[in-house]
């Protein structure tokens, strides 16, 4: 059993709504750390008179199992006690760190960390249900302790699990996992699911569309994606987009790509660039990297690169081999104005139908998407691993 130090209790506030289906319900309660509401107990065999409790045992969930709740129901076999008189309640903590830290994925509006106090004991096992949704697509971890009186036993061991896999859309905030054969967004061309990798744009005009909740200013559009080969027959391929509206891309104002080019005039081919429209084709309001910033790199198709698009008072791309991993691109350019689409969509691919320009790039396998204001949270579809 794998013994844990005691860190300070910590709850978090579990009142917010929550929708799944894209677009709907309301922006929620962001979860708030606060401290313990009730006294720390003494570690068990301490202290004149104390009790000697054992510790409970992690029933179900168990073993990294895959959930198809964001709510699980967790079971312990019950623990031990050297006396029978007094009240034996539980605490459960769960966590999607294995140290039960707060960490930075509290930047995101679902829970990461839970504290429960005073479960009261079953018979023979005890469990409790977690009220509010967890982080989706995330390795959680979980354990419990019991406490008699001002003593308690040890933590069991920690257990871990995998919350549902699901993608969602609200306001300032959407994901979509992609690697269960379904999206949250509107399906346009020929697109092939491929079973844990993602979603396979097959042509040009192949995309993946997402109207956003409401328009951001500023944030970032950050994906993962496979199928990448040097040679591609044309120039300005797009791995994703963003513009105001559903019209074509090239000539929109709040206008938005990233690119992997091609070997055909690609300036130089097989070059990452950008390009940004804040508001007016106007070279003060056009952002883009000269031909020298565009980098050549011939990519590995079998390989999943994380492709990160920033935009607010400057636009960044940032492109690394898998999330976290050595950076192959790293580029950005100051702005001016406001970015402001409305209503604001965000492609897969790109919608250039009608244009001189390339649209998607064909043979992309993209999955883990997300759009927001905020970072994203750096657990968030750790259960894909």
């Amino acid at each position: 059993m794998t013994t844990f130090r005691l860190i300070r209790l910590f709850t978090v506030l579990l009142v917010f709504t929550f929708a799944i289906a894209c677009g709907s319900g309301s922006s929620p309660t962001r979860q708030v750390p606060v401290g313990p509401t009730t006294p720390t107990p003494t570690p068990s065999g301490s202290g004149s008179g104390s009790v000697t409790l054992t510790a409970p045992v992690p029933v179900a969930p168990v073993n990294g199992d895959q959930l198809a709740t964001l709510r699980p129901m967790l079971t312990v076999q019950n623990g031990t006690s050297s006396s029978q008189s007094g009240t034996r309640t539980y605490e459960f903590q769960v966590s999607d760190r294995t140290d039960f830290s707060l960490g930075a994925s509290l930047a995101t509006s679902f829970l990461v960390a839970v504290n429960q106090t005073g479960v009261p004991e079953g018979d023979g096992r005890t469990s409790f249900t977690v009220p509010s949704d967890l982080q989706p697509t995330t390795r959680m971890y979980w354990r419990a302790r019991v406490v008699q009186g001002t003593t308690n036993s040890e933590w069991s061991s920690p257990a871990m699990f995998r919350t549902k896999l699901v993608g969602y859309n609200r306001p300032n905030e959407l994901y979509d996992p992609l690697v269960h054969s379904e999206t949250i967004g509107q399906i346009f061309g020929s697109v092939t699911f491929v079973s844990g990798k993602g979603a396979q744009l097959n042509t040009q005009s192949s995309y993946i569309r997402y109207q956003l909740a409401n328009t951001l200013t500023s944030g970032e559009f950050s994906v993962l994606v496979e199928g990448l080969a040097a040679g591609a027959p044309g120039s300005k391929f797009k791995i994703f987009s963003m513009q105001s509206g559903t019209g074509n891309l090239i000539d929109n104002p709040y206008m938005s790509n990233v690119q992997y080019r091609g070997a055909i005039d690609g300036n130089p081919d097989n070059s990452i660039s950008f390009k940004a429209l804040y508001g007016s084709f106007a070279d003060n309001r056009k952002f883009e990297p000269s031909s020298s910033n565009r980098i050549q790199r011939s990519l590995d198709p079998s390989r999943a690169y994380f492709w990160k698009w920033t935009w607010g008072s400057e636009v960044r791309l940032l492109v690394q081999d898998g999330i976290g991993g050595g950076t192959l691109y790293n580029y950005g350019v100051p702005t001016a104005g406001t970015y402001a689409p409305s209503p604001h969509y965000a492609y897969l691919g790109a919608n250039t139908q009608g244009s001189v320009e390339e649209g998607s790039r064909p043979g992309a396998v993209i999955r883990q998407v997300w759009i927001s204001d905020k970072p994203r949270p750096d657990t968030l579809g750790n259960a894909l691993d």
